[in-house]
């Protein structure tokens, strides 16, 4: 297993589909500060309520030069369908090989009621216009969450 990326370190690259048939790339949002964040899967509770508070401030991060991508093992056409039932406005990146979960280490053993299984790690990084990680959150609590990274990208 790999280190996993701390603050100060140099963003893990990635590239991945996305919905409504994109692509997104770190190296394609170089100079612009990322929000990288995270989340086990389309359409469940947290996840819903996370994607729908990033939204609901996607203008402030837009105004701070930043950039909101989140990131499941989901395909694209999950993607799509959950953002169009959410009316989200966020990138919604495709991981489904899991190699981007792996370069961040948020692809982790869970233990859910005595049952072990892999899965992600609610986590967010955020990556300065510089290309490194300038904060970074792991086992994020949804409630607030959006704000605390809107605060950390302000600071």
């Amino acid at each position: 297993m790999s280190r996993k990326p701390e603050e100060g370190d140099k963003a893990p690259a990635f590239d991945m589909p996305t919905d409504g048939g994109g692509k997104v790339s770190l190296a394609g949002l170089k100079g612009q500060n990322v929000v990288l964040y995270f989340y086990p899967r389309d359409d469940t509770p947290g996840c819903t309520k996370e994607a729908i508070a990033f939204t609901g401030l996607a203008q402030d991060f837009k105004d701070a030069n930043a950039v909101i991508v989140g990131v499941s093992k989901d395909t694209v056409a999950k993607h799509d369908k959950f953002k169009a039932k959410h009316d989200l406005n966020v990138i919604l990146g495709s991981d489904e090989d899991g190699a981007v979960c792996e370069a961040y280490g948020v692809w982790v053993e869970k233990n859910m009621y005595g049952k072990k299984s892999m899965g992600i790690e609610r986590s967010t990084f955020l990556i300065g216009a510089d290309g490194k990680i300038r904060k970074a959150w792991r086992k994020v609590k949804v409630p607030g969450h959006a704000e605390e990274v809107l605060e950390a990208l302000r600071a």
